[in-house]
């Protein structure tokens, strides 16, 4: 598993605070891991399209007209 450090603004780590306190999570670090795999599962193809429409418009510019 890789480890990742992250700084969070004060509202949103006494946010993720309180959840732990609450016992919706057992960790701050739980709370993260839940909220970025949520991310990630809302907006894969999003992204998806997003980062494929980057590289085309990317080998685009790179494209030199044929002579």
């Amino acid at each position: 598993m890789k480890s990742v450090q992250v700084e969070l603004p004060d509202k949103l780590a006494a946010e993720v605070e309180a959840y732990v306190r609450a016992g919706w999570f057992g960790s701050e670090a739980d709370v993260i891991r839940t909220a970025l795999a949520e991310f990630i599962r809302r907006n894969r193809l999003e992204l998806l399209e997003r980062f494929m429409r980057e590289d085309i418009d990317w080998a685009l510019k790179l494209k030199t007209p044929a002579s």
